[in-house]
Order: structure tokens, then sequence, then C-alpha cells
């Protein structure tokens, strides 16, 4: 890898470049939601509109999954859920305007888990929520795993001859990620502990352009969403040889996991969620995460997650806080141990 891409790349901001990660997924832009009326088995929680805010552009993987819920949840939570994109600051703004918010039901937004997990130690000093006090947790909606991969003309066949190999090179082996700290990035820094591989990690801005450069040679690994490696994997142009997943995906049911191949440790996903602002009355939660689990339940939206390669994931509004916290625990140490500093 010559070194002075890898030191242009690393000059990339992490919050900018984490949102192109989450704003801009190849496959999620291409899922356009299909406007749909659900059937209504109860009365709306609501009796006036709802939004949702979302914290990226239009168009993108977190703006898709937000419309295709909010159309399944109209007339379920409240007559009407609009989508509010409030892009900025990796994220940010929108669960800032949320945590600002009243707690009456009209204002609740989807959020990728990174902004509730790994945000809070990759920016210590400048983030301005708190996700168990300043929001009311209610329920996951879906999670996307992560693929490691290399291009189809390398010599390793699987993850354990990539490792042979890189033991090999001089020097740290590059991988990319689609963003400086991102759950790739420090997905990778986990495999380099786990193996024994020394791995330099080379931020970029989204996947698109790490992949290429995967394709042309100029990086011999990648960490990206598992989404995004889909076509090129089925056209022959890359392996995936090892994926975050606890189980092995139903639509590639030959790439194998990382605790399959002996890496437990590695099993993690991106999961996007749902919360109200603190203090928010339990009957609003509850009518919140019925309707949750109401969309979830239907075909057409399973379906259309399915070939973006993300799964439902619904939990009581208990459980949901249980695994932000868990996961907030879990990304602290690693994050702290990569060395890594995002600018504020």
């Amino acid at each position: 890898m010559n070194q002075s891409i890898a030191s242009r790349r690393a000059l990339l901001g992490a919050g900018g470049a984490l949102a192109g990660l989450l704003a801009g997924h190849r496959n999620g832009a291409q899922a356009q939601p299909t406007p749909v009326q659900p059937a209504q088995e109860r009365a709306p929680t609501m009796n006036r509109p709802s939004r949702v805010l979302v914290g990226f552009p239009p168009g993108g993987s977190t703006d898709t999954v937000t419309r295709l819920y909010a159309e399944r949840m109209r007339g379920a939570f409240a007559p009407q859920v609009v989508v509010e994109n409030r892009s900025g600051a990796g994220g940010r703004l929108a669960l800032e305007a949320t945590k600002a918010a009243a707690p009456d039901g009209s204002t609740f937004v989807l959020t990728p888990a990174s902004m509730l997990t790994i945000y809070p130690h990759i920016y210590p000093r400048t983030i301005r929520y708190d996700a168990l006090t300043d929001f009311t947790p209610v329920s996951p909606v879906c999670a996307l795993p992560f693929g490691f991969a290399v291009a189809n003309n390398h010599p390793a066949r699987d993850l354990a001859g990539f490792v042979a190999w890189a033991k090999t090179q001089p020097g740290a082996t590059a991988f990319a990620s689609p963003a400086a700290g991102s759950m790739p990035h420090f997905l990778g820094v986990q495999l380099a502990k786990a193996t024994g591989m020394q791995l330099t990690h080379v931020p970029y801005r989204g996947a698109s352009p790490a992949l290429q450069d995967l394709l042309g040679g100029a990086i011999p690994a990648v960490m990206v969403v598992l989404g995004e490696t889909t076509e090129l994997l089925k056209a022959g142009q890359l392996r995936v040889l090892g994926i975050s997943a606890p189980e092995r995906r139903p639509r590639l049911p030959e790439v194998p996991t990382f605790a399959e191949l002996g890496y437990p440790e590695l099993t993690a996903e991106e999961w996007f969620g749902m919360l109200l602002p603190a203090q928010a009355p339990a009957p609003l939660v509850e009518g919140l995460q019925q309707a949750i689990v109401g969309a979830s339940r239907r075909p057409d939206l399973i379906e259309a997650l399915e070939r973006m390669e993300y799964r439902t994931l619904t939990s009581s509004p208990a459980e949901f806080a249980e695994r932000i916290r868990a996961d907030r625990n879990r990304w602290g140490p690693i994050v702290q141990e990569s060395g890594f500093k995002a600018e504020d």
C-alpha cells in the first residue's frame, strides 16, 4: 500500500466519513419503498400526525429504512408518520432535536447504533446527549452485518489463508473501511488482535471508493457493510472471507461467520433503532413499540430489508435499553485500545 495514499485517507474527518457510511449504502439507496396503507387492527395511539427524524439525507440506507417503517406505521401509531431529514454532524443533529422535543409522541427518531454506542467514545468532549438519560428507547427495527473481503485474484481463498499471507508480508497489511471511527474500522482492529496479524486501517469516504481500490489492487482487503459486496460477490469480482453476523445469511449461505471461523468476539451488527424523548408516557412507548413490531412482521418490509442484507430486529423497551448499554460498554475499551481519536 502506497504510504501517501494511507496518509491522505487518514486525514479524512471521522464524523463526515461515518455519515457517508450510514447515509450512502448503495443497495439501500436502490431499495425504493412503495407506499402502503397497513391494515388497522386497533385505533392509533396518537390522534394527530407524528414525525420521525432521521439524521442523514434522503436516498441513503438510514433514510430508506426510516421510510419503509414510517409508511407501514401510518394508521398504527399515528394517522400520519412524516419523515423529516435533519442531516448533519454525522447523525447527531436529529438526536439533539429529538432530545429537545416534547415527550408527547409528536417527535421520535430512527438512528443507527453507532450514534449511541460508539460516538460517546470518539467524541467524549462534544457529544450533547446520553442515550439512556436523554431518550426513551423503544425498540430496534433492523440490523446489518459487515464482511471482510478481498479481490477475487487475491491468493488467499479463505480467512485462514489471508492471515497466513498477511504474516508473510513486510510490515503491516492495509485494510480499508468506509469511515474512520466506524464499526467496520474497529472490527478490523479486533480482527488483527484476534489473529495476530498486523493490519493498518485506511479510512475512505464510503464503501464504493474502498471497493474500487480493492478491485484495482490499491489495497488488499476491506471491511464494509455486507450488502455493499453482494453484487460484486455474485459477479465473481471479490470473495467475502467472513461476516460479522451471528448466523450465515440466507442469500449468501456459502459465506462463513467469524464465529464459525473461531472468532466469536467479532460477532457484531449495526442496528437501527427508534427512540422517543426522555420521560415519554408509557402508553406512547407501548403504542410505538407495537407499531414497530407490526411493521416488522410485514412480508413486503422483510423482503425489502433482505435485499439489502438487513434483518428485522425488535425487542421490548427494557431489552432495547439494555442492548444500548451493553453495546456502549463493549465498544469503549476497543476504541480506547485502538488509539483512535476523532477531531471534535
